[in-house]
């Protein structure tokens, strides 16, 4: 279901810097997130963010942007339809 805050965030922008920070748009909700993985739903599906001392530095909602500090060692989307129909992190997990 797309409420009126979904239609603001049309798209995506991921800024990686250095490895160290990351800085993404479109955000919807942090699923879940510990010093090694973090898991995003985004505009765009849901996002997988991995690396070693992680963490979120900024989270706004209200904008759909979040900052995240820490070696970022790899980014992926996981299929925004699946994550729908599955727990998005029991897809991830199993």
């Amino acid at each position: 279901m797309m409420t009126d805050q979904n239609y603001r965030f049309r798209n995506q922008n991921i800024l990686v810097e250095d490895r160290n920070r990351v800085s993404i748009t479109g955000v919807e909700q942090v699923e879940s997130f510990n010093d090694n993985t973090i898991i995003l739903r985004t505009i765009k599906g849901g996002m997988v963010i991995k690396g070693e001392g992680l963490n979120v530095d900024r989270l706004n909602l209200d904008d759909g942007n979040v900052k995240i500090s820490g070696v970022i060692n790899g980014i992926n989307y996981v299929e925004k339809a699946s994550a729908q129909k599955k727990n998005l992190i029991g897809k991830i997990f199993k």
